[in-house]
């Protein structure tokens, strides 16, 4: 049975005051559209849902029994309504976001802090993967957008890139470790032990591409997934490693690398569906990052 919402609610007002001339008021309809509301939807029905008298209104049992139903899925519907508009004015609402723990530790992190200082009743949730499988993440719709290195193959056509910053690569080594500081060439550096991310990565995919580019091949001898724990043991001299400049911050102990030939510059990008709107949480969010 289809019974129209509208109906509905003229029963709810009628029912609540028990008149059908203050509902007119509250509803701004005139007493007759009310009646005719009513009778329509008895009809419909097939059952009264008033007694009427020339000085009183009540309802009948079943009406009773009705009005049990329509008053609280008419505030949950309103309840409702008031929370898609606090969602779009950000008084409440929820923006969830892919990202590696680096990016999230050392280029998120502060940008968090100043949403959630605009944004408070905005709830920020975040899902830390690799960059590459971040990707998959945002293809089956689990987050709302992602922040990721750039270049990233895994990125498809149905996506939109927003470079947010350039950031440098750079190849590091403790102060005590037997190497100086350079310029050195890819083919020295590679006679080194090289600490790296697991292969799965897009920083441990962009060294390789930068050797093979180069004619050389390497052979990692330590492969981690924490980019925290590659610099700490960077730092007790295993050997050189492969990172984002951003990730240097208060390591008093390390020492960046030169190299004979300048590495290409990278961004940091964000990444959202092409054809899927993007929530007001992700639009303040993003204007942040740009």
């Amino acid at each position: 049975m289809e019974i129209n919402l509208e109906l509905y609610k003229v029963f709810y007002h009628v029912a609540k005051y028990l008149s059908f001339s203050v509902a007119s008021q509250v509803l701004y309809l005139s007493q007759s559209a009310v009646s005719q509301s009513i009778k329509q939807l008895e009809s419909k029905l097939d059952t009264p849902l008033f007694n009427r008298s020339t000085k009183q209104v009540t309802l009948t049992p079943q009406g009773e029994k009705l009005m049990e139903y329509i008053e609280p899925a008419l505030h949950l519907i309103a309840g409702g309504e008031a929370y898609l508009k606090e969602t779009m004015t950000l008084d409440r609402g929820q923006l969830h976001i892919g990202a590696s723990d680096t990016i999230c530790k050392y280029y998120l992190l502060d940008y968090f802090k100043k949403f959630h200082h605009l944004y408070p009743g905005v709830e920020i949730r975040v899902t830390n993967r690799t960059s590459l499988q971040c990707v998959t993440l945002l293809r089956k719709g689990l987050v709302d957008l992602i922040v990721t290195n750039l270049p990233n193959n895994s990125i498809s056509e149905d996506m939109h890139v927003m470079p947010v910053q350039t950031f440098q690569d750079v190849f590091i080594a403790s102060n005590k470790y037997a190497i100086d500081s350079g310029p050195h060439t890819l083919s020295a550096l590679s006679k080194h032990p090289i600490l790296m991310l697991a292969r799965q990565t897009t920083t441990s995919n962009y060294l390789y591409q930068l050797f093979e580019s180069d004619g050389l091949s390497i052979t990692p001898s330590v492969e981690l997934g924490s980019i925290d724990l590659l610099i700490d043991l960077t730092g007790i001299d295993l050997g050189i490693s492969f990172v984002p400049d951003f990730c240097m911050k208060n390591r008093p102990d390390l020492r960046i690398l030169e190299t004979s030939v300048p590495i290409p510059r990278r961004q940091l990008g964000v990444v959202v569906p092409e054809k899927h709107p993007l929530s007001e949480a992700s639009k303040k969010f993003i204007a942040l990052l740009s």
